[in-house]
């Protein structure tokens, strides 16, 4: 709160009126001449960075609460009045403010949902005030996350398939989940079961009321029955490989299932005309799904 309190209070200061690219930098060694401490004196002069691409990040806690609640209000104040960047134009560096939202919550590994962080600071400006434009930001920081990836050295395959938009929310386990993703393309088993996944996605979309489960004693055909079976016995270690965070292992531990997956689409007919088998049979599919895309969405891999 203190740092939050004095972190602009050297704009008003001649030095910095002369040279402002000292703001921040004098506002630290005011704040340690006063006598408060140095976590506050340094997340005065952090509160800016990261500055420009590359970077330091703050070098505390305190200077990434208060870096972040800075960004976050110039962002959410812009877009809440209706002044986004539009092509090259970007006057308040806007894409520089979310490209630091964006490292902060990825390089610092904070387990912040990001979604909530532009509600919360949507919800600071007296209501009425602003429009808002959660979701125009919301996408706005997703694209600057995807820039920010493919400069890093990923492809936009793997990206999209760590990111998997509408439900990746806290990213600081985007690294290990792009590893994971590249170590997983690397296999053999990968190119079927990225197909197999996309197929099954296009096949839940057009269905509905899908219910994620399975009841045994409606798997007719015999490769339904070994996919279930082959289910079983994989399933547990990849969650269990997943809640340990060794995201390379889960993906590793499903690969597992390509031969019953090919199986089954090979010799099931999964819209059966008995209501019932259907209905099990795109339960079997979800559960599938769903396991399959904790790391990731596979079928941006097909």
């Amino acid at each position: 709160d203190q740092a939050a309190q004095l972190a602009k209070c050297d704009l008003l200061t001649d030095m910095v009126g002369e040279f402002p690219e000292l703001q921040g930098t004098m506002g630290r060694y005011y704040a340690l001449n006063d006598g408060y401490t140095a976590e506050i004196s340094d997340a005065i002069e952090d509160h800016y960075k990261p500055r420009f691409a590359g970077d330091e990040l703050p070098r505390s806690e305190v200077g990434v609460v208060v870096a972040l609640a800075d960004k976050l209000e110039t962002l959410v104040g812009m877009f809440g009045i209706g002044n986004l960047p539009t092509g090259d134009k970007d006057p308040f560096a806007l894409r520089r403010h979310a490209l630091g939202v964006v490292r902060m919550l990825v390089e610092s590994a904070l387990p912040l949902h990001f979604y909530a962080l532009t509600r919360l600071a949507f919800a600071a400006f007296p209501a009425g005030l602003l429009t808002d434009a959660s979701a125009e930001l919301d996408q706005f920081l997703i694209d600057r996350l995807r820039g920010y990836l493919r400069d890093t050295g990923y492809v936009v395959a793997e990206v999209d398939a760590a990111i998997y938009a509408k439900h990746m929310t806290e990213w600081h386990s985007l690294p290990k989940r792009l590893a994971a993703v590249r170590a997983f393309a690397t296999l053999p088993e990968a190119p079927a079961l990225a197909s197999a996944n996309k197929r099954i996605s296009n096949i839940l979309k057009k269905a509905e009321n899908v219910q994620v489960q399975v009841n045994a004693s409606l798997l007719h055909e015999a490769a339904e029955q070994a996919l279930h079976a082959a289910m079983q016995g994989v399933l547990p270690n990849a969650n269990a490989q997943f809640e340990a965070g060794d995201y390379s292992a889960s993906l590793q531990t499903l690969a597992a299932l390509r031969a019953p997956v090919d199986a089954f689409f090979d010799d099931v007919m999964v819209n059966a005309d008995d209501p019932a088998l259907k209905a099990n049979r795109l339960g079997l599919l979800a559960t599938l799904h769903a396991a399959m895309n904790r790391v990731a969405d596979l079928s941006k891999l097909a």
